[in-house]
């Protein structure tokens, strides 16, 4: 049994589009946290201190668990027609862990309410087109002390990717850090329970998540299709 993944940015991207004389422009990648994805839009404006305005949109934690969050911001445009557009191509990319931010310079023609929505949405599925991504596993990482007698049997539980031995020591007896897809834990637990073992979440450790093998972007799966 696999655990689920999500998608979620490996890099950064870009992309500017012009729309009757305003300029657009994109920026996407990975964020591990809200604080990751303020930095990335503090980034932006110190970097565009000229723009009329910095708008963006971010998305954490796995779809539908515990921890997922999402934001968005129209940093001064009209309602609904910049944070919520980037947002839903956010969404509709399926993508997570993720902030987009997309810097605008008026170029003197207003757009109204329908035209800086398409604009601001457009901006950001250019970006999307070239974002490398890739499917991330959550995790967490168990700490477990055991007997050298006992060591071999729990070697013979780890099965790489969904259980790994992230690191090992070894003195008056062994300490093993494991590596755990979340969906496997109980488990893992269970099988260590049954040979004497307390696994506890490592402190060494926060938990984590695991990328995955490369998967095509936006625009090489539409060239396949």
């Amino acid at each position: 049994m696999s655990s689920p993944g999500y998608r979620a940015p490996e890099g950064v991207a870009w992309a500017e589009i012009r729309e009757r004389g305003s300029r657009f422009r994109a920026t996407v990648q990975r964020a591990a946290s809200a604080a990751d994805a303020q930095a990335a839009v503090a980034a932006c404006a110190r970097e565009f201190p000229d723009a009329t305005h910095c708008c963006w949109a971010w998305r954490l934690g796995p779809p539908g668990g515990a921890g997922a969050a999402e934001r968005s911001s129209d940093a001064g445009e009209p309602a609904g027609t910049a944070g919520m557009p980037i947002l839903q191509v956010l969404r509709g990319a399926e993508l997570s862990d993720v902030v987009a931010v997309v810097v605008r310079w008026f170029g003197g023609t207003k757009l109204g309410k329908g035209g800086l929505a398409r604009a601001y949405a457009a901006a950001t599925r250019a970006a999307l087109a070239s974002l490398p991504v890739a499917v991330r596993v959550p995790t967490v990482t168990l700490a477990v002390d055991l007997p050298y007698e006992r060591l071999g049997a729990v070697k013979r539980r780890v099965h790489p990717p969904a259980v790994e031995i992230a690191a090992a020591s070894y003195g008056e007896r062994v300490r093993l850090t494991l590596t755990v897809q979340v969906d496997r834990r109980g488990e893992v637990e269970t099988a260590l329970a049954d040979l004497g073992l307390s696994p506890v979440p490592s402190l060494d450790t926060l938990p984590a998540a695991r990328c995955g093998n490369e998967i095509p972007s936006l625009s090489e799966r539409r060239e396949r299709r």
